[in-house]
């Protein structure tokens, strides 16, 4: 459906732990107020689907999960587009949720609860209870949400064979393959000055940084004095045992293919040229990955399976969609919040189970990350 949105699912279905730790501890100290939760729910229908209808609480309450566990979205939660694309979610993983088999409701509650206590202990306790006041949440809502999303994870991984997680694994080696790598970055943008440097002068005194490392000259000294890539001088310019697939695609191809502790020529990435010397490479085995890994093809097939559904299945189930619709901000007025509801007939454009790209670069390392980290890898 909303191709600006194409990675949101996946984001929210699989490798939950290793982006919510960072997530909720990004959210600390952003209260918002929040209603009352009611005993009864006698909310309006914004959406309904074979078998079933969301209200109003129960996608107020997703919205709220939502901020709680993916603060980065909140910004988005007022535009009808995002919403809809939310409440179709919703919709997705109500239904295929309630579909799954008994062995994968055990499964999904089962993993979801022993995600849900790693999450719970990475955070102090005085913070995650506040953070869950802000959002007027308790534990069993994030229980409830996280359950409902691993069951349908655990239903669809059902059928994933072994010859399938490794033609997977094949497509995505670079999710495995790690690099301990030393870099300078001599960047577009001067770091002391915060000035903007000219292409030629960047790679001219990147070239001067390759003949001081050719000459012997040690690499953290050279960092130090040269690097723009603030967030890595105090390590002496190191990466350490990174998965590679982190990385741009000029800095992760050089750091697969060169030859190790050789100084390479300055490398072009968007943030500027990069003297670098992979210092040791470990590369991806199938019969090497651990259980965990495995574990993470497998979900990364799960999911391929959801977004299907939601491409090819979704809009058949939904019979209506019929929420609020935010007013225009007009020149000289304020924006409100529309009272009513507004029924729409769901249309030809598809749900992707996949949504935004978030990418952090880590002080202009060349690093491109993937906000939404797999279950089992890790990126630094």
């Amino acid at each position: 459906m909303l191709a600006k949105y194409k990675k949101v699912g996946k984001v929210l279905s699989v490798g939950m732990i290793a982006v919510l730790s960072l997530s909720l501890l990004a959210a600390c100290g952003k209260k918002e107020e929040t209603k009352a939760p009611e005993s009864k729910d006698n909310s309006a229908v914004v959406a309904t689907y074979d078998g079933g209808t969301i209200t109003a609480n129960e996608f107020d309450l997703e919205q709220r999960v939502m901020k709680f566990l993916y603060p980065e979205y909140a910004q988005m939660m007022d535009m009808d587009d995002f919403k809809e694309y939310l409440v179709k979610q919703e919709v997705a993983y109500e239904y295929l949720s309630n579909k799954a088999s008994a062995e994968a409701k055990t499964a999904g509650a089962k993993t979801a609860t022993e995600q849900f206590d790693k999450m719970k202990a990475s955070v102090k306790e005085e913070q995650w209870t506040e953070m869950l006041k802000n959002q007027n949440l308790t534990d069993q809502n994030i229980k409830d949400y996280m359950t409902r999303i691993m069951t349908v994870i655990k239903d669809k991984e059902t059928g994933v064979t072994e010859d399938a997680i490794k033609a997977e694994f094949e497509k995505n080696k670079d999710q495995f393959t790690t690099a301990t790598v030393r870099h300078v970055l001599i960047g577009f943008t001067d770091s002391k000055t915060q000035k903007e440097r000219k292409k030629e002068d960047a790679l001219k005194l990147a070239k001067e940084v390759k003949a001081k490392l050719d000459g012997g000259t040690d690499f953290t000294e050279v960092v130090k004095k040269y690097s723009d890539d603030t967030r890595s001088v105090p390590d002496g310019g190191l990466f350490k045992d990174t998965p590679v697939a982190t990385w741009v695609d000029a800095f992760k191809e050089a750091a697969k293919t060169l030859p190790l502790n050789k100084i390479s020529d300055p490398i072009e990435t968007e943030y500027g040229y990069h003297v670098m010397k992979v210092e040791a490479r470990t590369d991806a085995d199938y019969s090497k990955l651990t259980a965990e890994q495995k574990e993470s093809l497998k979900s990364q097939l799960a999911a391929a399976q959801i977004d299907t559904f939601m491409k090819n299945e979704l809009d058949k189930i939904i019979k209506e969609v019929k929420l609020p619709k935010t007013e225009k901000k007009e020149e000289g007025t304020k924006g409100t919040t529309g009272t009513g509801t507004e029924g729409t007939k769901t249309d030809d454009s598809k749900t992707d189970s996949k949504g935004t790209d978030a990418k952090t670069d880590q002080g202009k390392t060349g690093t491109d990350q993937d906000a939404k980290t797999e279950e089992g890898t890790s990126s630094k």
